[in-house]
């Protein structure tokens, strides 16, 4: 008798959605020069909506400047790159945003990939292959990405307590003194809004002889001077030897890359089987990110409002009684704790409201902590964020959910 295959597949299915965790997808179409308004369609209808998870976190998707770099991009350039970097996919603009990125981040080379995950995936696997008898020191918060990476790599992983330095070096400690080390953490941990302890954490590199492996995904255009992260926030981006990071957020596109040394990014660009054998990204999303990342190295209104609009929304919502986790960044979360309700609400939201947020439940985040993840942006306006509250104030009393203590 034939394997039943389908009938995996199904089986598979069906555990999802008994526990609510089945992905649906929304089918929407952001309005140009709109943000966050978007048009979200069913059964062949359109309806307005509001975005309110979007990671443009600064809505640098519609500004002019980098429309207009596309545009120019396309008619000098076409489509496509025409092949993986090193054949024939090299255009100016890699070479350009290149300079650029290590110049954000004051280190001697950067190196472009198609996205963060595999900028992540590529880069920590392939130094567990340069690096034999690697120890890789990662936060036990750490995106999938670098799961996967530190996974692929074959490496030693010793997980450390979330943000816990003390708990990293009694682990640093009684490793092997004459191993490789690597500290593997991020700066802004994106579903608790919380930031990585960059200055303490780069105190025990040096101590112990590891290098720094930081995530700045959720940093990088949002903050410090420049938008260069939050490390430059802090005053540690020197002491950090590699900063990864995506450009399909603060700069609103998509790709991602690191900047390191120009040994090591070298090392990356040449032993790397997720950057050697991948299509580069279209000039046309090369340009856009230049012309994205220039725009913010110059302008600080983009940040000061969205920062400004996350903590007005975190003092609405708890003026209304609702569960707001703590949050010292721009991520506003809102407590759920069941994955079938957080699905419920984000429906209703959408069906009755127009307001767009999705249930964030796991594997991203620990079963029983599911919730909702509100990125305002610079666009957001008050007249939307009181929308919101009324919204989900209504919703709340609904669904009979817990209020804030």
């Amino acid at each position: 008798m034939a394997f039943s295959y389908v009938s995996k597949f199904r089986e598979a299915l069906a555990g999802l959605k008994r526990e609510g965790r089945y992905r649906v997808f929304a089918d929407i179409v952001r309005q140009r020069g709109q943000y966050p308004r978007a048009d979200f369609f069913t059964d062949q209808n359109k309806r307005p909506i509001t975005v309110w998870c979007s990671n443009d976190y600064l809505g640098m998707s519609q500004n002019p400047k980098v429309l207009a770099a596309m545009h120019t991009a396309i008619d000098a350039a076409g489509a496509g790159s025409g092949g993986t970097r090193n054949i024939s996919g090299t255009t100016h603009y890699h070479v350009e945003l290149e300079a650029e990125l290590a110049d954000l981040h004051g280190k001697e080379a950067a190196l472009l990939f198609t996205s963060g995950f595999v900028s992540n995936d590529a880069t920590l696997s392939t130094l567990a292959k340069l690096l034999p008898g690697l120890i890789v020191f990662s936060d036990e918060l750490n995106h999938a990405s670098m799961i996967e990476g530190m996974r692929r790599g074959g490496m030693e992983k010793r997980l450390f307590r979330h943000n816990d330095p003390a708990d990293l070096e009694a682990q640093l400690r009684i490793a092997d003194p004459a191993a490789p080390k690597l500290i593997a953490f991020e700066s802004v941990y994106s579903m608790d809004g919380d930031f990585g302890p960059i200055a303490a954490i780069c105190d025990l590199a040096e101590k112990y002889g590891a290098l720094t492996y930081l995530d700045e995904v959720h940093g990088v255009g949002l903050y410090g001077p420049r938008g260069a992260g939050v490390a430059a926030r802090d005053g540690a981006m020197h002491r950090v030897d590699i900063i990864e990071g995506t450009l399909a957020k603060a700069f609103g596109l998509m790709g991602g890359y690191i900047a390191a040394s120009k040994e090591l990014v070298d090392c990356i660009r040449s032993f790397a089987p997720g950057f050697i054998f991948t299509t580069s990204l279209p000039p046309a999303i090369t340009a856009g990110v230049l012309a994205s990342i220039r725009h913010l190295k110059e302008s600080e209104i983009e940040r000061k409002t969205m920062h400004r609009n996350a903590s007005l929304l975190k003092q609405m919502l708890t003026e209304a009684g609702l569960p707001v986790m703590n949050s010292p960044s721009h991520v506003v979360p809102v407590f759920v704790g069941d994955a079938a309700t957080c699905k419920a609400v984000s429906d209703v939201l959408l069906r009755d409201h127009g307001i767009y947020v999705q249930p964030i439940n796991f594997p991203t985040v620990p079963r029983g902590t599911e919730r909702l993840r509100f990125t305002p942006s610079p666009f957001h306006t008050e007249e939307m964020m009181r929308d919101l509250v009324r919204a989900l104030d209504t919703v709340w009393t609904a669904h009979r959910l817990a209020r804030a203590a």
